[in-house]
């Protein structure tokens, strides 16, 4: 992660990437693939890229900016076989040689391949591969995947993918074409998502169900941890890593925060477990209040579900301007309240005089909950009372998450009543772990990584070759 300048008016973790692949000789993988990494738009806001073969020759199309900045005209290549990417950088700098997919020429022709997640043994490969005589055009741990199955030397591209499965280590989520099939991977522990949906007559893999809406597709089912499917003419074919993890460990910020409020995971609706995450806060505070309102967007539906417990009413005491990007500046503290302030800005006749519950997901380092306690104070709030629908955040993600270094996670170094003092709130609620869980419902709690919560890394992060430790 490159973790210079921070985005300023924003304290929050960041998803690193979205994936949409696509086969289907009845339509237009290029405008498909733009609606699919559209829908993603949420997962990555740096760049977009879109991969197109029509069978016989392949070309790939990127650019740093939105979705809509980067194809303000369709690729004209035309195709049925497409995977596109949006990317929020985790490891390797925000530049364009960054920006995926990624494709190259192998022995069988072309490849390319787009990941969601982070590898975690990204410097010992890239150091084998250019003992080996490789070069690299970038800084991703996405071009050593690529790399790796390229040079794989299985005539099978399931035999070539389960090689570069043995050698990588980490969360991944993959998305691959050739000029013959659409191929996707996850890795065995299933950090990170990953769907499959169905056309009239192809076939869809996506970071998330939104994505299969947007394209009018039907959802099919999740693609499993340690699971391999290639999609071709003849269908959807699935086969097993056959290496299992210990354990499962999939992400818990998915469910919190990261997912549209509309996507299915795992088989758990996210709306039903952020309302259930609200209902929770309620039953752990039991805060008396004349409001409940919500950070837009981040912790709207947990709000709603803490209202509907709580028989508070809901109002909107935050309006969000949807009309401005990520602001990056340096962070000095009135440059940071500036941004903040053109981000959000109360609604003075739903705050004046209130005893305010104010929800939202999470706080990371600390910074932006104190700026906008003192912009409710400032509009005449009365009291505010601010519940988070996580635990504390006192460990680094390894897998696929920008986070902060651990010393700047504000809970790995101080305790529930300071953060309290610190962001100007007269009470302070963090969700229990236990809640978290049980709001997740269906989803068994041991299949779940909490490790930002509390340490219990699904594999080992110290040791065993774990590169960029964020201590």
């Amino acid at each position: 992660m490159d973790d210079g300048n921070m985005a300023a008016c924003d304290d929050k973790f960041h998803e690193e990437c979205g994936v949409f692949a696509i086969y289907d000789r009845n339509r237009p993988a290029a405008l498909e693939t733009y609606y699919g990494v559209f829908s993603l738009q949420h997962r990555g806001q740096e760049s977009a890229g879109i991969t197109v073969s029509d069978g016989h020759t392949m070309e790939t199309f990127r650019g740093m900016g939105l979705v809509t900045e980067v194809f303000r005209k369709l690729p004209e290549k035309e195709g049925f076989i497409g995977i596109g990417h949006v990317r929020y950088s985790t490891t390797g700098s925000s530049i364009p040689s960054n920006i995926q997919p990624l494709q190259l020429e192998g022995a069988e022709g072309p490849l390319a391949l787009a990941h969601n997640g982070n590898l975690v043994n990204t410097k010992v490969l890239r150091n084998r591969l250019l003992q080996s005589g490789s070069t690299f055009q970038t800084t991703m741990d996405t071009e050593i995947i690529i790399k790796l199955l390229a040079h794989a030397g299985a005539a099978v591209m399931e035999d070539r993918i389960k090689g570069v499965m043995d050698e990588i280590r980490g969360a991944y989520a993959v998305v691959a074409c050739t000029n013959q099939a659409v191929y996707g991977f996850r890795d065995p522990f299933g950090y990170r998502p990953m769907a499959l949906g169905k056309t009239e007559s192809g076939y869809v893999l996506c970071s998330e169900t939104p994505a299969l809406d947007a394209i009018d597709a039907e959802f099919v089912r999740d693609i499993l941890p340690g699971e391999i499917v290639r999609i071709d003419d003849d269908g959807v074919h699935s086969t097993m890593y056959g290496k299992k993890a210990p354990r499962l460990g999939i992400c818990a910020f998915e469910y919190i925060y990261f997912a549209r409020p509309d996507s299915v995971m795992n088989g758990q609706d996210i709306y039903e477990a952020r309302l259930s995450m609200g209902r929770h806060l309620w039953e752990e505070t039991h805060y008396e209040g004349d409001v409940v309102m919500s950070v837009p967007d981040s912790g709207n539906v947990a709000a709603l579900g803490y209202s509907h417990a709580s028989g508070i009413p809901y109002v909107e005491g935050l309006l969000k301007n949807k009309y401005m990007g990520r602001t990056f500046i340096q962070p000095g503290q009135k440059q940071r309240e500036r941004a903040v302030r053109m981000k959000l800005n109360p609604i003075v006749m739903n705050v004046k005089g209130k005893r305010i519950i104010l929800v939202d997901d999470s706080i990371v380092r600390g910074t932006t909950s104190g700026i906008i306690i003192r912009l409710l104070r400032n509009a005449g709030a009365k009291e505010i009372k601010m519940c988070i629908s996580s635990p504390p955040v006192r460990f680094p993600c390894f897998f696929g998450i920008d986070t902060a270094q651990r010393r700047q996670l504000v809970a790995a170094s101080h305790s529930e009543e300071e953060i309290c003092k610190m962001i100007g709130a007269d009470k302070l609620h963090y969700l229990s772990q236990k809640g978290l869980a049980e709001s997740i419902s269906r989803i068994r709690a041991k299949d779940m990584c909490f490790a930002c919560f509390d340490g219990d890394y699904p594999e080992p992060v110290s040791g065993g070759g774990l590169d960029g430790m964020k201590e």
